[in-house]
């Protein structure tokens, strides 16, 4: 899904309010207190972090991960994950109420139907009443670039690529809003990279990257070429005809550790991204610190 310091957790980071208002019914009063920073939490190193809220008043959290594709585990991460949250949530203050959490999966990718609205894990007996957790299914990859330019932010057309309706036209359209809706030029790149990043997903097989990618660099001339890690690799990758995913993952690996990926590791990046997707990969590979990362392609691989 792409880089955390440069694509979609970094643009949730520096865009907290525009991430929540779309999960918040509209006209409600929003006030963003900040992000759920908790050595609990952090256990569940694969999920995003939650932000907490104040919903007409009243304290709330919002725990939105983004997923490449709505896999059979989505539900199980979603529910393990709300179990670190309630915990570090009750560690934080004893005796005081734990707030209404709500959880949102945004899936980039998947199948052409459209997808639940709701998702769930259910824990309970056969025959018993419900137990366990719902969550919210976000499908952006679905929605058109009407419905995600509805939603008031550039931080939602970074996902133009993926609607069901992209074309040269409309992405030289949304290129031109990021221009003028970033707050700096270093937003701006970042929200550059982040909808070339989309682009390399392609649900519907628009192929619109290459296209993408001269548009950007029309309206920002070499701004890709200075933007760290992710852009550079893009661009490179472009170059080159990404002949080698292998050597794309390796680069990366390299970057994050300072030495190069043994045969092993190797191997195991490769058939991670072969099971759950290159850009999934990418996004552990940007997330986690070293041993954890050395620990995770040690790990068996999860079936597809």
């Amino acid at each position: 899904m792409g880089d955390a310091d440069i694509t979609l957790r970094h643009l949730a980071r520096r865009r907290p309010g525009d991430l929540a208002r779309a999960f918040v019914p509209e006209g409600r009063p929003i006030e963003v207190l900040g992000w759920v920073d908790s050595q609990v939490t952090n256990i569940e190193r694969r999920i995003d972090k939650a932000l907490r809220l104040r919903v007409d008043g009243e304290p709330r959290v919002l725990h939105v991960e983004f997923c490449f594709a709505l896999r059979d585990d989505v539900p199980d991460r979603v529910f393990e994950y709300l179990g670190f949250l309630f915990a570090a949530l009750r560690l934080e203050a004893p005796g005081a109420p734990v707030p209404p959490i709500e959880s949102v999966a945004v899936v980039l990718s998947g199948r052409k139907r459209r997808l639940p609205a709701t998702g769930k894990r259910r824990i309970a007996w056969p025959g018993r009443p419900f137990s366990g957790a719902h969550f919210r299914v976000d499908a952006v990859y679905q929605r058109t670039i009407k419905e995600l330019r509805a939603r008031g932010s550039v931080l939602w057309l970074v996902f133009a690529p993926l609607a069901r309706d992209a074309t040269a036209a409309a992405l030289r359209q949304v290129v031109a809003e990021i221009h003028a809706g970033a707050a700096s030029a270093e937003e701006r790149a970042e929200l550059y990279t982040a909808l070339l990043v989309m682009a390399t997903i392609d649900p519907w097989g628009h192929n619109l990257r290459k296209e993408l990618i001269v548009m950007v660099e029309d309206k920002e001339e070499g701004l890709l070429r200075r933007t760290p890690i992710i852009g550079e690799m893009i661009i490179e990758a472009e170059q080159r005809g990404e002949k080698s995913i292998a050597e794309l993952l390796g680069r990366l690996f390299t970057r994050r550790l300072g030495r190069r990926p043994t045969p092993d590791e190797a191997r195991s990046m490769v058939e991670r991204a072969r099971a759950i997707g290159p850009g999934e990969v990418a996004d552990a590979l940007l997330d986690l610190e070293g041993d954890a990362l050395v620990r995770w392609l040690a790990e068996p691989i999860p079936p597809s």
